[in-house]
């Protein structure tokens, strides 16, 4: 028998990556394999649960102003010398889920002030590195309301800021590419470019970095951007997910690695866990790719694809995601 190295994302509302992680490994069990679970992130969410480390709440400052009760993580150092890891997904302070969604969001108004708050309290307890999941947001206020919590970088005192990112769209373009998605009219990404280049002037004079010469700067509507001119650095999630991880480590012993992920599209191959999976795994060993559905358009892949509404059916596939995501392992094994 053989090993399998069960790597998936989240599926959206329906499992966390931990969740279809130990799913697929029951399956593959029930097979007689070995199995390891990783479940992976790409800087949205699930960030947290791929981290680990210890559980906290914070309340701060929601997108629209009204108090919000947001969950953190503080990972231990990897030495006695270093300080803990802050592990942040900006959603839970600024997500466009807090909002309420698309139909209550205020796309002009909504604010990172509550991100910022979360980073001021890692490091008032003593983090050393502070990684901000760029993903969900429901803003695209640059990342103003976030610089004007923290202020300097001075305010940091000496911790390294990172901006996970699973896009590389720039600052400028936040507006016009996602704002929509925020709930924006299209007579307002106008308003929306003009701000992002107001700040950019003023991110230039007040720090001295042009964030609108980084990849990436326009994640979150512009937060990376303005975490970037306090320092911050611009990484892919995934990777940085997958290194924290070992992915490599385990693709290396692995006989089958499974991916997947809720829905599955030409996105998925660009930044996100699918296209990563498949990069990294870079045709030594097969791939099953085990997703709720994919695009209709989506092509020749490379790997075996199974999507559970096409063999099971919309319903069974949202309700029972895990049992049908285990089958589907124990079967194809």
């Amino acid at each position: 028998m053989g090993h399998l190295v069960a790597a998936p994302d989240k599926f959206r509302g329906t499992a966390d990556a931990a969740q279809a992680a130990a799913a697929a490994a029951r399956g593959a069990r029930r097979a007689g394999w070995t199995a390891s679970e990783v479940p992976l992130a790409d800087g949205g969410e699930g960030l947290l649960s791929a981290f680990g480390g210890e559980v906290r709440y914070d309340e701060v400052t929601g997108p629209l102003g009204t108090p919000v009760l947001a969950e953190w993580r503080l990972v231990p150092g990897t030495s006695t010398r270093d300080g803990p890891i802050a592990v942040i997904e900006m959603a839970r302070a600024s997500g466009l889920v807090i909002a309420g969604g698309l139909p209550h969001n205020d796309p002009i108004g909504a604010s990172t002030v509550g991100t910022g708050q979360l980073i001021m309290r890692a490091v008032s307890l003593g983090a050393t590195r502070i990684i901000v999941g760029c993903g969900g947001s429901a803003t695209t206020d640059g990342g103003a309301g976030a610089v004007g919590v923290i202020g300097s970088r001075q305010a940091l005192r000496g911790a390294v800021v990172v901006a996970a990112c699973d896009v590389t769209t720039t600052f400028l373009d936040a507006a016009k590419l996602f704002a929509p998605q925020k709930g924006a009219a299209p007579e307002q990404l106008a308003e929306l470019t003009a701000r992002l280049a107001r700040l950019s002037d003023e991110y230039r004079a007040d720090f001295g970095i042009d964030v609108t010469k980084l990849a990436g700067a326009g994640a979150a509507g512009g937060l990376a951007g303005g975490l970037a001119a306090l320092g911050a650095e611009i990484v892919s999630g995934f990777e940085l997910v997958a290194d924290f991880v070992g992915l490599d480590e385990h693709i290396a012993v692995a006989d089958l690695v499974m991916t997947g992920e809720g829905y599955l599209d030409r996105q998925s191959f660009s930044g996100k866990v699918v296209g990563g999976v498949t990069r990294h795994v870079a045709g030594r060993v097969p791939i099953l790719c085990v997703v709720g559905d994919a695009a209709p358009d989506i092509g020749a892949v490379g790997f075996e694809l199974v999507s559970l509404v096409t063999r099971f059916g919309p319903e069974r596939a949202r309700s029972e995601v895990l049992g049908l995501l285990e089958d589907v392992v124990a079967e194809h094994l």
